[in-house]
């Protein structure tokens, strides 16, 4: 009888799981570096969630994906969890490690950070603060991730309070609490905006904020990527500002996963996102 080598098995878990586009992505990066392996959706209801990862390696899956509802619980199951994805207090990356153990890591906030890098060239961190609406998980992945490049204030405002103060007191003494309803006195002055929120998703209300105080050529993003342009976006953009869409985001961080999980580091380029926008 003739031994093969296990082709390794990646995948997306979380609970709904069709919309995701992470399969054709790394499909597609596969295929493009002539790679044996598969990634694949996987529905998994939170009381089912601590079991299935136990049995995963065991089927042959070298890692994994985690979105929502699951990024926050998967830290109760790592068995090692990486500095940033403790700071962020979320996990999107799984790695399935030889000597049995899961390994949990987030890179929600280097993704944005190689986002805005490829799409802005000329962004400056440290060249004023930054104005971020929402504070859920992925608001955590991005303030941590602006502050660890240097940028020096970061005003947050949530739609409900308690949500952005409790980032306040994690992150401490640069993030600064706004009210909702100030959101010109929040982007006046601003180097950097950012909506972490679902506002403005296909489905979705539009993110609707005055846009009076916004000084042209300051950057401006959402993380929204369906549809590509929010009118958030479009509304900034035709006030002056840079806007960078949030599909860059989805390719970057899906990249050093990609490459722990099959051996090979991919390019995020424009066929990269093409393939994704016909997929």
């Amino acid at each position: 009888m003739t031994d093969h080598p296990r082709i390794p098995l990646a995948g997306v878990i979380g609970s709904p799981i069709a919309h995701s586009r992470s399969p054709a992505l790394h499909g597609y990066w596969l295929k493009r570096y002539g790679i044996k392996g598969h990634y694949v959706p996987l529905d998994i209801a939170q009381a089912d969630l601590a079991a299935a990862l136990r049995m995963m390696p065991k089927m042959g899956f070298v890692g994994c994906n985690v979105t929502i509802p699951h990024k926050e619980a998967i830290l109760n199951i790592a068995d090692v969890i990486t500095d940033r994805a403790a700071l962020i207090g979320a996990a999107n990356t799984l790695i399935f490690r030889k000597d049995g153990k899961i390994q949990a890591d987030n890179t929600d906030g280097s993704g944005f950070i190689a986002n805005l890098r490829q799409n802005a060239p000329d962004w400056q961190p440290a060249s004023g603060p930054a104005a971020v609406f929402g504070a859920g998980g992925a608001s955590r992945a991005v303030i941590a991730a602006l502050i660890e490049v240097g940028v020096p204030e970061i005003r947050l405002a949530n739609r409900t309070r308690a949500r952005a103060d409790a980032l306040r007191s994690d992150f401490g003494a640069k993030v600064h609490v706004y009210e909702w309803v100030q959101a010109a006195e929040m982007i006046d002055g601003a180097a950097t905006v950012v909506n972490t929120t679902a506002l403005g998703m296909t489905g979705k209300p539009d993110l609707v904020l005055p846009l009076d105080t916004l000084s042209s050529g300051v950057l401006v993003t959402d993380l929204v990527y369906t549809p590509l342009k929010t009118q958030f976006l479009i509304e900034a953009e035709a006030r002056g500002a840079k806007v960078v869409d949030g599909l860059g985001m989805l390719l970057h961080q899906a990249a050093p996963g990609f490459e722990r999980w099959f051996g090979h580091r991919p390019e995020v380029d424009e066929a990269t996102r093409q393939a994704l926008l016909t997929a």
